[in-house]
């Protein structure tokens, strides 16, 4: 297996902070900004960057950050990483270019990543029986959550927080004109790029996001199917077992069954 190369860590500088001057190094640096805003410039260019924005940089490009406000930045450096890594890496920037790539998580997807590269630092600090494979299990599942969640349309990030606004309200039928005046646009407008960036309408969103809060609950607690119910938006049980029903051909408590037996099949396997 490739030695891949690791660096990273969360660095917090004032609003006086910046970099003498340009800098390159041989890896390809990938900065997600925690808090605050900043400035990134590399040679013709300048971008000021927000909470949320990921930043990566191509190995030996010139660049240089600077602070704008208090900010707050998560830093990953990699060198000699797998093809399958760079892979991943190449859906986020050219890696023989000379542009960097500036994409943006909403808060919400935002607050998953810094809790996830949080313990991507306590992993690094462990002692670890294959550290390797750890390094290379944790890299990758990091990049498929970026590549996964980001959108590369800074100014769809208006909509995503809709889309954010949809998650933590499960348990509200929102309406379309809430939404859109939340982003800004007109319903019309509002329904258009919605479905362009996630490929569905608003209402179709939150019953994705409803069924996948479901079956997370149901796979991962004990609560009763009542309670789980309520919490994603349905007063009646029947109405939510009807839903379900309709949609995985089982009703949740069979679901739940079925998965609780097929893991203990698993397990005696």
């Amino acid at each position: 297996m490739t030695s891949l190369n690791i660096r990273s860590h969360i660095g917090t500088y004032n609003e006086n902070w910046f970099d003498e001057g340009f800098h390159h190094h041989p890896t390809v640096e990938i900065s997600i900004v925690l808090e605050g805003r900043g400035l990134i410039e590399w040679p013709g260019h300048k971008r000021i960057v927000e909470t949320g924005h990921i930043v990566t940089v191509p190995a030996d490009l010139p660049h240089r950050y600077e602070a704008v406000s208090r900010v707050r930045f998560g830093v990953l450096h990699l060198i000699d990483y797998s093809a399958g890594t760079a892979e991943l890496l190449e859906q986020l920037v050219d890696l023989s270019g000379t542009l960097p790539s500036i994409v943006a998580l909403s808060r919400l997807d935002k607050e998953r990543f810094e809790k996830l590269f949080r313990e991507w630092l306590r992993i690094k600090a462990s002692s670890l029986k294959d550290k390797p494979r750890n390094y290379a299990a944790w890299i990758e599942m990091m990049l498929l959550f970026l590549l996964e969640h980001s959108q590369s349309d800074l100014q769809a990030m208006t909509v995503t927080k809709t889309a954010d606004y949809i998650r933590e309200n499960l348990q509200q039928n929102v309406q379309m004109s809430d939404l859109a005046k939340l982003a800004g646009l007109t319903v019309a407008g509002f329904r258009r790029l919605f479905e362009k960036i996630y490929g569905m309408s608003p209402k179709r969103y939150q019953q994705q996001c409803r069924m996948n809060e479901a079956k997370w609950l149901l796979s991962s607690t004990d609560k009763d199917i009542q309670e789980i119910a309520e919490q994603i938006g349905f007063e009646r049980l029947h109405s939510f077992s009807q839903w379900f029903k309709e949609s995985e051909g089982v009703s949740p408590t069979a679901w739940r069954r079925r998965l609780q037996m097929r893991n203990g099949a698993a397990d005696q396997g």
